[in-house]
């Protein structure tokens, strides 16, 4: 008998000290959520960041897929370097004295061709943001992307992060993200988006 209240008081003891633990990583002295360390705490997403505007990232037809071809084999199916595709684009945004910063991000791939190998691929990705036939915002970035020896697919991510503008008070802004051979950077109100 004296057995089992040995056992069972060591059972009830490992049970105090796992809740205490638990309570312990659960505990932040400034209502915020603690690191993984333990000493700072992160910033908590608020209600007004959740339910507030912020305009979705669109794809526009033909900005999907970007291909490149060896000198002088255009259309040529095995003179390809590469192709590239868009599978996803996605934003965050932030808001601050009467300013919304949007965050938008690309996700695909790159597939080389016949006639690509290992090195270095540069993709034209151009970001733009309209609001009606006004061009709040167009930049044509080179993103690059390193291709590896017999390696297929590589995937990649690109990240603008840093477009600040004024919050419209009708929500009609459209956001757009894609390939574009365009110029290079184009930031005046009288651009074109695509």
């Amino acid at each position: 008998m004296k057995r089992r209240s040995i056992t069972s008081s060591v059972a009830g003891g490992f049970a105090m000290a796992a809740f205490m633990l638990a309570a312990g990583c659960q505990s932040g002295g400034s209502g915020g959520v603690l690191g993984l360390n333990g000493d700072k705490p992160r910033e908590q997403v608020l209600q007004s960041e959740l339910t507030g505007y912020c305009p979705r990232v669109q794809l526009r037809e033909g900005t999907a897929y970007f291909t490149t071809y060896a000198k002088g084999g255009q259309d040529d199916k095995d003179k390809i370097v590469y192709q590239a595709s868009i599978s996803d684009v996605t934003r965050s945004c932030s808001r601050a004295n009467g300013m919304l910063t949007l965050k938008i991000a690309v996700a695909g791939r790159v597939v080389p061709g016949p006639a690509g190998g290992p090195g270095t691929v540069t993709m034209p990705i151009r970001v733009a943001v309209a609001r009606g036939e006004e061009v709040l915002y167009s930049e044509l970035h080179r993103h690059a992307v390193a291709v590896g020896e017999g390696s297929g697919a590589t995937q990649f991510m690109f990240a603008n992060p840093d477009i600040t503008i004024p919050i419209p008070a009708d929500g009609s802004l459209q956001v757009f993200a894609g390939y574009d051979e365009g110029p290079p950077t184009k930031r005046s109100s009288d651009a074109e988006a695509f």
